[in-house]
């Protein structure tokens, strides 16, 4: 058995900004299921907010201005006082993030650049050209190796132990060996990413299957607003990898087959750079309706922006699209469509990212803070996860050292190993039964056609019932191949017991939610009700089935008001 003080779960960029924020007095460790590096935050290609007030054009801007556009871009669903607490931290994160070697775009002159990106009234989105995750990560992970912060790569977390309301440890598979071991901590912080792969497209690594909120909420704890989910208006056609709102923030057009710039029609003070929700359904509206091409996607068009701008702002872009679209976006529009990119929702937490379960933290995406509320805008996710992922690491060795150590919970965590490992001789002992890859097919279908971008009553009855039909067939589930060792095979039927109960979750909360708000769009009530729904989703797993609750959105200064772009 292993034995940690704090132990994290996600090597991305909250778990590594809560391993170097964590007391270094303790013994801490990061559990991931890949190499650090090949976490998905390196995905996140654009920027990270704050208000620095370098761009020329933002030299009045401050946090209070970030806070109410963040508000008003989450469609008033973020609660205002964690609002407020991300965007007055934002300028000292990003001077700490610097001093430790980040290398950010600069101006001339040598401070941080800054470009515009969608919802912000100011250019306050920092970057470096359009690498910014990658270059994050890539520094974090050098400050925990130069720290000696302990890794455990390649291992997967199948159960998190609770008793009597305090977190114990959790459960892994070690990819290597297959072998599942118990792992004892004082403090658990899962910093586990998002479940986009529960979507046929999707922007997500291949290893987001959302299994850490999943966890979590097997255990007793409720996820919150799970209904809210974010398609990011521009991937790639057909292969759905993103192309970064920096590229629409440096000038990019939105052009339909007529050559119209259509966000014109949709919002037409901010074009472009509106909120992600809004530009999204612009574009599936405008393919909808036959203005796209092929009836698949539309044109974005960079290439009034010159040859220099993106060689120098947007290489990554330019690559991706030589590589995987052979077009350069220099010479040719870039095909885009809309794809499933973020989750709003996640593991309930309070604004020191703790949960109803003592000793049990959750940071960055996995986690619902609600600062995001029903929908994110661009540049905040990266902030979300070294601001809150420092709390988090913060909080938990305070709670480790107010706290007592457990009595038995070395014996307890010793049995449900046993009872991880019965259950992985149970599907190894079939012959036959259900293939994992067919259920998993079957069940992005479902979310993708009836839990989208555009969503009614009818699509969701039926996709909770097509859930229900996958939750029995996933009990006939059999390893096929014999060899548990570095088994995706393995590693799938873990994770589908909670893609299962996420999809469950997000499209019960969306069915219940009878308004459009955000980035839930319902064509059945396509109007914001703050009189009824202004309001949290909350649900809870009790005795196997999903039982949904409602608490109220924390509003101090901000009114909800209509959003107008």
């Amino acid at each position: 058995m292993i034995r940690q003080d704090i132990l994290i779960v996600g090597g991305g960029l909250a778990g590594l900004a809560a391993a170097l924020s964590s007391d270094p007095q303790l013994k801490v460790a990061v559990i991931s299921k890949v190499h650090p590096l090949r976490s998905h935050s390196v995905a996140a290609q654009g920027g990270i907010n704050a208000p620095l007030g370098n761009n020329p054009d933002a030299k009045d801007d401050n946090w209070e201005k970030h806070a109410f556009d963040t508000i008003k871009g989450s469609d008033y669903l973020a609660d205002q006082d964690v609002a407020e607490l991300m965007c007055e931290r934002a300028v000292p994160a990003i001077y700490e993030l610097e001093h430790m070697g980040v290398p950010f775009s600069r101006f001339p002159g040598g401070v941080i650049a800054q470009r515009p990106f969608g919802g912000a009234g100011f250019p306050r989105t920092c970057y470096a050209a359009d690498r910014t995750g990658l270059v994050i990560l890539h520094t974090l992970f050098e400050q925990s190796i130069r720290k000696n912060v302990k890794f455990y790569n390649e291992w997967l977390v199948t159960k998190l132990i609770v008793k009597d309301g305090k977190c114990l440890g959790v459960i892994v598979c070690d990819f290597a060996t297959g072998q599942i071991i118990p792992v004892e901590a004082r403090a658990v912080i899962f910093a586990t990413g998002g479940y986009g792969r529960v979507y046929q497209k999707t922007t997500n690594a291949f290893i987001n299957h959302g299994s850490g909120i999943g966890i979590a909420y097997k255990a007793g704890i409720p996820l919150k607003d799970m209904e809210f989910v974010q398609f990011h208006p521009t991937s790639l056609f057909d292969v759905n990898i993103l192309i970064t709102e920096g590229a629409r923030g440096e000038g990019g057009y939105l052009v339909n087959n007529k050559g119209k710039r259509f966000m014109a029609d949709y919002a037409p003070l901010a074009m472009e750079l509106a909120p992600r929700d809004i530009v999204a359904r612009a574009i599936q509206t405008e393919i909808d309706n036959g203005n796209g091409f092929e009836d698949q996607y539309v044109h974005l068009d960079l290439r009034h922006i010159g040859e220099a701008i993106i060689k120098k702002r947007l290489p990554g872009i330019r690559e991706i699209c030589i590589n995987f679209a052979e077009i350069d976006p220099i010479e040719s529009p870039i095909p885009i469509q809309p794809a499933q990119h973020y989750s709003m929702g996640g593991i309930d937490v309070n604004m020191k990212c703790s949960s109803c379960v003592e000793g049990f933290f959750a940071a960055g995406e996995c986690a619902c803070v609600s600062i995001h509320g029903a929908n994110r805008l661009g540049g905040n996710s990266l902030l979300d996860t070294v601001v809150f992922g420092r709390i988090a690491g913060e909080e938990a060795s305070n709670y480790v050292k107010g706290s007592e150590k457990s009595n038995n919970s070395e014996k307890i965590l010793l049995e449900q190993a046993l009872e991880v490992k019965m259950k992985v001789e149970e599907w190894e002992g079939k012959d036959s039964g259900e293939k994992m890859f067919r259920l998993l097919n079957r069940l992005k279908e479902v979310m993708s056609e009836k839990v989208g971008i555009f969503r009614d009553k009818r699509d969701l009855t039926e996709a909770l019932e097509k859930i229900l039909e996958l939750k029995e067939d996933y009990k006939r589930i059999y390893i096929s191949g014999k060899c548990l060792r570095y088994s995706q095979e393995l590693v799938n039927i873990f994770e589908f017991d909670s893609m299962l109960n996420l999809a469950e979750v997000i499209t019960l909360g969306a069915l219940k939610r009878e308004e459009t708000r955000g980035s839930h769009f319902r064509l059945d009530f396509n109007k914001r009700n703050d009189k009824d729904w202004l309001k949290h989703t909350l649900v809870t797993r009790e005795e196997d089935k999903a039982r949904i609750s409602y608490k109220d959105v924390k509003i101090n200064k901000y009114k909800p008001v209509e959003r107008k772009y």
